[in-house]
């Protein structure tokens, strides 16, 4: 199990006291150099020399050339340095999608210290607890979110400044971003950091319990773009990219700064909240050509009113992954934009895909073939290797997982095993294409048999009258455990106990008999994440307060 040495941790260097091996299978097989990659800031400051006067930017917030960014990355690392900061010190980011966040992203790993990327829709409580969890003394907030920084939030941390991005600072402890830059040099040497030194954190979901900070090193993004990037992905210099998912989430970094910066590409980037029509009215006025979802949002943007008259020509590839793909909105989407979403899946500890489909070879309702760079294996309960058919859950290993949850030595040994990281995810195999089955922890004993929701949940997607749902678990006054779907119908259709009743026949007819929903609810709006994502654990929060 990888590790870092506390004391060490602290200045950020050096602290990877056993660091996975450099000829493991999956690094020799894409021929990856770890020891060439000693600060991730190279993907950007790379571009002075391929194409300095190309747009890195655009969109709503502006556009910046590649030379515009990496002087204003420069200004930004010398600020950090100017403000006292040691190395290795970390700096929460609390930013939407403008220009502001690559600049400081890359400011900041090019002078030594650690960017925490942090969830905006976090609420103060956690926010209190990321702060005093990365003993942060300097963190930058978006304008608009800066009432998050209140009494209640800043307790007990050794926060002393909050630098705001793209807007005025108002109160003690605030400076405005344009004054925290007064006077910083456009030019900015690289630290002497290594491949395994630390080089940021993202935060987990915190569904079971508090989140966990994922360490990721300075090679690791550089891995994921020779694995998917280069073998999958394979974006093209002319290539305009839009990731609706945001720069936080491990699949929006990814997305947004890794792979069109590797190359040279442009990316887009919307800030605010990814409504369809917003969507829809970025792709028609920017005009990107590769464009990232999750299938909630292929979903929400087949269904908009009016999307079949929206000039979406411009997309040549669409990739989908975190959820698994109905036929159904992949046909629709194909339908608008003849082509259908590439589905992969991922992890913020791996950092990004590690199974997907290809470009000319969609499996619906496969995560994919394991991504080259990446080893995944099954295995059964009795901790035998699964045979070909056989469910397993799943391990997988590449240079770019994270080597542990910072200050949580539990949970990483339970989930950093060897080289091997843990997913807890249940697949089968098939000719080489891996098919989720659900997680490990998730089967409900109903009337006395095993049902998995999300098989419940799929088949209550395909229905003609409703637009989409989750099916979780209820646990009855007598203890029994059932089924609850809570479901947002189509437009023009209305929750009833007779379309109650529809519903539940129609999974009987589908699904053996016994794994219908006993309860179903209308709502005229599912909970999502900042990605558009189904927020489960908000629904499940929201059941236990009515209670």
């Amino acid at each position: 199990m990888a590790r870092y040495d506390a004391e060490k941790a602290a200045e950020g260097r050096g602290a990877l006291a056993d660091p996975v091996a450099d000829n493991v299978p999956g690094a020799v097989e894409i021929g990856f150099d770890k020891a060439a990659h000693p600060n991730c800031s190279a993907i950007l400051w790379d571009n002075l020399e391929r194409n300095p006067d190309k747009p890195a930017l655009i969109g709503p917030a502006g556009t910046m050339t590649y030379a515009e960014l990496v002087a204003e990355a420069a200004r930004w690392g010398n600020a950090f340095i100017a403000a006292g900061l040691k190395r290795g010190e970390r700096i929460p980011f609390f930013l939407d999608d403008t220009p502001v966040y690559p600049a400081t992203f890359f400011g900041a790993v090019r002078a030594g210290f650690v960017p925490v990327l942090l969830n905006t829709q976090t609420t103060p409580d956690t926010l209190n607890f990321f702060l005093r969890d990365t003993g942060a003394r300097i963190a930058l907030c978006e304008a608009l979110l800066v009432d998050r920084f209140g009494a209640e939030t800043l307790e007990g941390t050794a926060l002393e400044r909050v630098v705001i991005a793209n807007g005025e600072a108002e109160g003690a402890g605030r400076i405005a971003a344009a004054d925290f830059l007064a006077g910083r040099p456009h030019e900015l040497a690289c630290a002497d950091t290594g491949p395994d030194d630390m080089a940021f954190w993202m935060y987990s979901s915190g569904s079971t319990g508090r989140p966990k900070g994922i360490v990721h090193l300075h090679h690791d993004i550089a891995y994921t773009q020779a694995s998917f990037g280069e073998h999958v992905l394979k974006l093209r210099p002319d290539d305009i990219c839009f990731s609706v998912p945001k720069i936080f989430f491990a699949y929006g970094f990814g997305n947004a700064i890794t792979f069109p910066f590797s190359i040279g590409a442009t990316t887009l980037l919307m800030p605010g909240q990814p409504r369809p029509n917003a969507v829809l009215d970025t792709i028609e006025r920017f005009r990107p050509t590769v464009l990232f979802g999750l299938p909630t949002l292929y979903t929400a943007l087949a269904r908009a009113e009016g999307a079949e008259k929206r000039d979406l020509s411009s997309l040549r590839q669409s990739m989908s992954a975190a959820e698994i793909l109905s036929q159904d909105i992949y046909d629709a989407w194909k339908a608008l934009t003849g082509h259908g979403p590439t589905e992969g899946l991922g992890s913020t500890e791996m950092l990004h895909i590690y199974l997907s489909n290809s470009l000319d070879d969609h499996r619906i309702g496969s995560a994919g073939a394991r991504v080259p760079g990446y080893e995944v294996r099954l295995e059964t309960p009795e901790g035998r290797p699964a045979a070909p058919g056989e469910e397993g859950v799943m391990f997988v290993r590449g240079h770019s997982s994270a080597p542990c949850y910072w200050n949580r030595p539990d949970k990483t040994g339970d989930t950093m095993r060897g080289d091997w990281l843990y997913t807890g995810d249940r697949f089968i195999e098939k000719d080489g294409y891996f098919y989720f089955q659900g997680r490990a922890d998730e089967l409900i004993k109903v009337s006395g048999q095993w049902v998995w929701p999300l098989e419940v949940e799929r088949c209550l997607n395909e229905h003609p009258d409703v637009h989409e749902c989750v099916v979780l678990a209820h646990e009855m006054a007598d203890r029994r455990m059932t089924l609850r779907a809570v479901v947002r119908l189509r437009e023009g259709k209305a929750g009833s106990e007779e379309r109650s009743d529809a519903l539940r026949a129609y999974v009987k007819s589908r699904l053996q008999p016994y794994k219908y929903p006993r309860i179903v609810e209308y709502v005229a709006d599912l909970p999502k994440t900042g990605t558009g994502k189904i927020d489960r654990q908000a629904l499940l929060r929201a059941k236990e307060k009515s209670v």
